[in-house]
């Protein structure tokens, strides 16, 4: 809005509200001066965020946008932008700086923190304190500075606002409502104006986005200008000289000439100019400094010309002064202890730069003091002032000692700040680094010295790649404690400790979201399992993305990554006749996050227990993401190929969505291959449930699906016996027990009791226990067959309490006897240990009929950052609609071999006897028969032996049962290698002593 009339307010700037003919008045002037009541804006608010650092927010600021949606620059010196309440007249001011806003360029007001939100906000143009409402309010953008003081303002200093929400002040209606996860942004990138909010903004993700956002030019050609690079001072100690390298560059010109544009100071030159080659190209001049140029400050400009006859002029304050001595050197400063003997002193230093940073730079002793207790190098903190420094520098610095102690960690780390004087010496020096190996307890003996780290280190952990920058690195996987070994044991408290000694967490030098996701290499990932060898850099200590602090690297060599982990296609398992897998489908809904439907409905939720709101839904946001993540799940099926497969986190919406996805799969598969099991009785209160799906060319269904509805089980497990087609049955549980998250207060058996099984670990006791002394059973009974195979994700590790409850009834841990072999086995990545929760559990009569197992790892190493998700935040959208990243559960596939109990082996075995001899005190017939493998392979047990055609009236003694009317004896061998020979007893009652004659079946198996 530009000088524009709101009939609302009630008087015009300057008219009391007594007479309210003026209004009528000047009303009708200006309908008839035929001037708009309102007018676009060259510069315009783009964006509005008020969720910032509230619960649920990704943001820990709120902020404003604002945009310049013209075709030429517009200087905002004595602007600002301006915060009322919904229905307020008191305006909060934040002035904005005194910049060419140009043409596509946006400019990021940063305002308050709150305590929620993980991520900063790119670096801020401009900052205020201003505690916005994350629903309703007004903002303002003012060429002036000065406060509003109505309502709904107007007239020349107001040149745009917005009001959203419930708000009394807007251009021709009020804006939607923005939330904790959504902001308000202006349509087209900012390039609308139609002035009416509500036609302009609508919700959407929130993309904070600033000047150094890659511009967004709303048509017509636009003049790009010279760009400058200059450091803003250098200070340099009297008598020592120095230099500074300044740069331009023009995208659309050549930048071919610098000069010297303020009055001359003897000394002080430019030299070793280079033009820039073609457009785009940096130019550069050395700013030189002589060594006899007298103590004083002295702003230097240097002006850059191009080839359209552009300029543009830079100020380098140079201050020439005496060197304050040196009160400790830098070890001296750190010190052998956990924290400095000089914390809180100001100390003048001296070191080496080795890396600047974001938010400061790194000194290193270049001498050192030959103790390795005593760290050589500190971090200088400067904020957001760009110290004018560069590696390589000899620099002296004053500033208060300060121990650092981030959010959540359990130790400091010293470093300088209120830094009052940087003083550059000389250039051109390096430092050696210093080679270190994880595991290391002592890092914080080399806290901000250059190291080289001796061999190579395996990514562990990528989740904070595109929002952090970070990879966790160490040597070798690390393994979840209990994962392997019982909590509390020996062992697991070992490995624990081993895990805390065994991290680097690589960091990209800044400490907002990077621009460009870092690291990336092939197939536009870095999985978990690669790894990086001679990995240089300075070690730093700060916050990590998940929470707490660690030891970092800030990379002074750029990382080369090796693909030690390669993507693999779906396992190939020795064959069987049923392929079974475990599917986490990382909440798969037909219902999204925004109300609508993938059907095209609008207005829709999901439901937990009595409660239907679309806060409810937790999968995608919207059709377009849906869609992302449909194909990546459809993919990961598709290759897969199971026969059955349990599915885990699907929306518990009847057969709808689980129905949806069956039609996805049949139609990228190219014929009717799966159907839905249908569902059982009772699916439970959660908005999630588990599923199953499978092929009726492959298996039968036996009875209908059972599910367990005890209290419990939130998310009953479902069970569903079937048929393979050489006749044999088999019966599936898919569970989905209680997750680990959202722990409960207070110290209950729930609580997290630090021992690796987080919390909740008593619940999932109650449920492994309700499902092998109740469940089982019952679905055992059911199928008529003890055959019973446990899938899903139990969210439980290998060792932990729940698991041990269930091979305590007889399970067999297939994971454990087919992975652990070959190496760890995994199925999550999570705090930067590996785990499975996915988990593979035959009964005893099944595990010898179980052929193999394996876990697909096509998600738990693939970093986030590429997942399906359209988020704003992201730095770039790698997605492909490849099955990897399609969940953040591996797949656990299983082949079964399903035989027969018993098979007859009569062929493979020769059958001699010995004889039956009568015995008078016993009137028994006794003998021993033999049987022999006459194969070449081993046939194993037990076997049964039946004796059919006996005559009349004799009868076998010690018969072990009958089978179809004729007497068996079983022979307990556990197996019969070739050429050997089982022998048994038997007696036989003959009152008429009539010759003993019969046929004898030899078996293998049980009857």
């Amino acid at each position: 809005m530009k000088n524009s009339f709101n009939p609302g307010y009630p008087a015009l700037p300057g008219l009391p509200c007594r007479a309210p003919w003026r209004l009528t008045v000047m009303a009708g002037l200006l309908a008839s001066l035929s001037l708009p009541a309102l007018a676009a804006s060259d510069i315009v608010i783009s964006q509005v965020y008020g969720g910032g650092g509230n619960t649920g927010a990704l943001y820990r600021n709120d902020f404003i946008e604002i945009f310049n949606r013209s075709a030429s620059p517009v200087n905002l010196t004595n602007w600002s932008v301006q915060y009322a309440s919904a229905a307020g007249s008191s305006w909060a001011v934040t002035a904005l700086p005194a910049i060419n806003l140009q043409p596509g360029q946006y400019l990021l007001v940063q305002q308050a923190q709150g305590a929620g939100g993980t991520q900063d906000l790119p670096a801020p143009d401009a900052t205020g304190n201003i505690a916005m409402s994350g629903t309703a309010g007004k903002v303002l953008l003012s060429n002036s500075k000065t406060a509003q003081t109505s309502a709904n303002p107007s007239g020349a200093q107001v040149v745009d606002l917005v009001g959203f929400g419930t708000a009394n002040g807007f251009e021709g209606a009020v804006a939607p409502a923005p939330s904790n996860t959504l902001a308000i942004l202006r349509a087209n990138g900012g390039c609308v104006d139609t002035d009416d909010n509500s036609l302009d903004f609508a919700t959407g993700s929130v993309a904070p986005r600033n000047t150094a956002t890659e511009r967004r030019v709303c048509g017509g050609p636009v003049l790009h200008p010279i760009v400058t690079s200059c450091p803003a001072s250098l200070s340099l100690a009297l008598g020592s000289g120095g230099n500074a390298v300044l740069r331009a560059s023009d995208v659309d010109g050549v930048v071919n000439a610098a000069v010297l544009a303020s009055p001359a100071v003897a000394g002080i030159s430019l030299g070793q100019f280079s033009a820039a080659g073609v457009a785009g190209e940096s130019a550069s001049v050395n700013l030189l400094v002589a060594a006899g140029v007298p103590a004083g400050n002295y702003p230097v400009v240097v002006k850059f010309s191009n080839d359209q006859q552009q300029t543009a002029t830079c100020q380098v304050n140079v201050a020439v002064q005496g060197v304050a001595a040196v009160s400790h050197t830098i070890p001296q400063i750190q010190g052998p202890g956990a924290t400095s003997p000089y914390a809180n002193s100001v100390q003048t230093t001296e070191g080496v730069v080795t890396l600047k940073v974001g938010t400061g730079f790194f000194i290193q002793d270049p001498a050192g003091d030959g103790d390795p207790t005593t760290s050589d190098g500190i971090f200088v903190y400067t904020g957001s002032t760009v110290a004018p420094v560069q590696p390589g520098d000899l620099v002296r610095v004053t500033g208060t000692v300060f121990e650092y102690t981030p959010s959540g960690a359990k130790n400091s780390y010293t470093e300088l700040k209120d830094v009052t004087s940087i003083i550059t010496r000389s250039s051109g020096h390096s430092i050696v680094p210093t080679n270190v190996t994880l595991p290391n307890d002592n890092l914080g003996q080399v806290e901000g010295m250059l190291v080289r780290f001796t061999q190579p280190l395996t990514v562990s952990q990528n989740a904070y790649l595109g929002a952090r920058g970070e990879l966790s690195l160490s040597a070798g996987r690390r393994e979840i404690p209990t994962n392997r070994y019982p909590a509390g044991s020996a062992e697991a408290l070992a490995l624990a400790a081993a895990n805390a000694s065994n991290l680097i967490v690589l960091d990209d030098g800044i400490f907002v979201a990077p621009t460009t996701i870092p690291y990336i290499g092939e197939d536009n990932t870095v999985r978990s399992g690669d790894t990086v060898a001679d990995l240089t850099g300075v070690v730093d200590f700060g916050a990590i993305g998940g929470g707490g602090a660690a030891y970092k690297l800030q990379p002074t060599v750029t990382p080369q990554f090796s693909r030690d982990n390669p993507r693999t296609g779906a396992p190939d398992l020795p064959a069987g006749n049923v392929k079974v897998a475990s599917a986490n489908v990382l909440n798969f809904f037909t219902t999204f996050t925004n109300g609508n439907t993938v059907f095209g409905q609008t207005g829709q939720g999901c439901t937990v227990g009595s409660s239907t709101t679309r806060s409810n839904c937790r999968g995608a946001d919207n059709l377009a993401e849906f869609i992302r993540q449909r194909d990546k799940i459809v993919a990961e099926l598709k290759a897969i190929d199971a026969d059955v497969v349990g599915l885990m986190e699907i929306q518990n919406n009847g057969e709808t969505a689980v129905s949806y996805l069956v039609d996805q799969l049949n139609a990228s598969i190219g014929g009717v291959s799966y159907a839905v099991v249908p569902k059982p009785a009772a699916t439970g209160t959660d908005a999630i449930r588990v599923a199953m799906i499978y092929k009726p060319a492959k298996l039968g269904l036996v009875g209908g699906a059972l599910s367990d509805a005890a209290a419990i089980n939130n998310r009953p497990p479902m069970a569903q016996t079937f048929r393979a087609a050489n006749g044999e049955k088999f019966s599936l549980i898919v569970n989905h027990l209680k997750s680990k998250g959202s722990c409960p207060s207070g110290s209950g058996p729930d609580a997290d009791s630090n021992d690796s099984q987080s919390c909740w670990n008593a619940t999932r006791v109650q449920q492994a226990q309700r499902l092998v002394n109740s469940f089982v059973p019952q679905v055992a009974a059911a199928a008529g067959d003890a055959d019973v195979l446990i899938i899903g994700d139990l969210n439980s590790y290998g060792a932990e309490d729940p698991i041990q409850v269930i091979t305590g009834a007889g399970f067999v841990n297939e994971l454990e006897r087919f992975v652990r072999p070959a190496g760890m086995p995994y199925s999550y990545v999570f705090g930067g240990l590996s785990g499975y929760l996915d988990h593979a559990l035959a009964s005893a009569s099944l595990s010898p009929q179980v052929a193999g197992v394996a876990e697909w790892h096509l998600n738990a190493d693939e970093p986030e950052v590429i997942d399906y998700n359209i988020d704003a935040s992201k730095p770039q959208d790698l997605y492909d609609a490849s099955p990897y990243r399609a969940s953040d559960h591996d797949p656990v596939v299983i082949s079964l071999d399903l035989q027969p109990s018993y098979r007859d082996i009569s062929g493979a075995v020769a059958v001699s006897s010995s004889g039956f001899a009568y015995n008078r005190i016993t009137q028994k017939y006794t003998g021993t028969v033999s049987f022999t493998n006459t194969g070449a392979s081993a046939i194993n047990g037990p076997f049964q032996v039946v004796f059919g055609g006996l005559p009349a009236g004799v009868s076998l003694d010690n018969a072990s049962g009958s089978r179809a009317g004729a007497p068996y004896v079983s022979v307990n061998a556990a197996s019969l290698a070739p050429g050997a020979t089982a022998s048994f007893a038997l007696s036989f009652t003959n009152p008429s002593k009539v010759t003993i004659s019969y046929n004898a079946g030899i078996f293998a198996g049980k009857f």
